[in-house]
């Protein structure tokens, strides 16, 4: 049902949203802010740490009165939502927060405003992974897949980079790394650019024909031969915890995930994070308005704030996001800015998703 709604967005011919859109884009900047002021308030959209983010967008409310809703929701419930609404005058949905690889499916300029009227800001990220928005939507939140390691047991200099780096350590340590192949993204990002680094299979073709995924099997048999020496874990949750009480010695696990878990004292700070050199994936979450935005005023102002270097800085201090403007300060992330240089974008779909149902078959349920 989701994947026909979104391939089914197209432009939309609503004269009153049209005409909304028209109205804002040519209004000044604090012509914009004193109608936000007027509208009062806004609806935020947004599917993840919803009672964190409630207490972060207190800082918006204060600076310019204007409330901030967010609903109980979920991405795919988020994304039927907008698409089942795209077509009426007035929606529900005031700001928009979205998987940025999403926007791949649908052409933004059908159901999001364009983000022109917002003051210029040269660190505002519109490119990610390399798809471009067009302007209808920026990036407020950067993400990373890496691997978690406890210091204690594995030295810096001594950290996997490859495939054939990691087949080692699994050898001299054995059933001391451990990965999810479901329940989060963490583990698919490593089993996958292994595959990728060892079957050299081209994962930016999203075609799903037997002979592409035929193409993957020097990559299966890598982790069939080494299957007694790693563990599969249950999520990303399980990996992160695994490391943390001391059962296994490294894992796979997002960022921002790995910070916020340490911030609130759940996982031990001690505990570090890299980007292996044969690369892991990265990417972010998209920020934009419907078209049909009841308070489209309030939501330009709240992008505008969100996307700030000062927000993204914030965003970076308390959850350990990767920040989403160039002039943000991003000294508590986790891992150096050298380190993204090995960021790799996911694989397309459907390819993707092919691939992880043929690990299941040929990996997981072979063990």
């Amino acid at each position: 049902m989701l994947k026909k709604l979104l391939m089914s967005a197209t432009m939309l011919l609503a004269s009153a949203q049209l005409s909304g859109a028209a109205d804002l884009g040519s209004m000044s900047w604090d012509q914009i802010v004193a109608q936000a002021k007027q509208e009062g308030e806004l609806t935020w959209y947004v599917w993840y740490f919803q009672d964190d983010f409630r207490r972060e967008v207190k800082a918006f409310e204060d600076a310019y009165g204007i409330k901030v809703t967010i609903p109980v929701t979920t991405l795919n419930g988020n994304t039927e939502k907008l698409m089942a609404e795209r077509e009426r005058e007035k929606g529900d949905i005031d700001a928009f927060a979205w998987d940025w690889d999403l926007l791949t499916t649908v052409k933004p300029a059908s159901l999001f405003y364009a983000l022109d009227m917002l003051p210029k800001d040269e660190g505002r990220v519109s490119t990610l992974s390399g798809t471009d928005s067009n302007g209808r939507a920026f990036a407020f939140w950067g993400n990373q897949t890496g691997i978690a390691y406890d210091p204690a047991k594995v030295k810096a200099e001594e950290l996997p980079q490859t495939a054939e780096d990691f087949a080692a350590f699994w050898q001299a340590h054995p059933g001391e790394f451990g990965f999810n192949y479901e329940n989060g993204g963490s583990g698919p990002s490593f089993y996958q650019n292994i595959l990728r680094v060892v079957s050299g299979t081209d994962f930016t073709d999203g075609s799903d024909n037997d002979s592409h995924l035929a193409e993957l099997k020097p990559g299966i048999d890598f982790f069939n031969k080494y299957a007694d020496d790693y563990v599969i874990t249950v999520s990303n949750a399980d990996s992160i915890t695994r490391v943390s009480d001391g059962e296994l010695a490294m894992a796979p696990a997002w960022e921002d995930h790995l910070a916020g878990l340490q911030k609130r004292g759940e996982v031990r700070k001690e505990i570090k994070f890299y980007i292996p050199q044969m690369g892991m994936n990265g990417g972010g979450n998209a920020i934009a308005i419907p078209l049909n935005a009841p308070h489209p005023a309030a939501a330009a102002v709240f992008v505008n704030w969100l996307t700030s270097a000062e927000t993204q800085s914030m965003l970076n201090r308390n959850f350990g996001s990767a920040p989403m403007n160039s002039a943000a300060d991003d000294s508590y992330a986790l891992v150096p800015n050298e380190q993204r240089k090995y960021r790799t974008p996911w694989g397309a779909q459907p390819f993707r998703s092919k691939v992880e149902t043929y690990f299941v078959e040929n990996v997981v349920q072979e063990r």
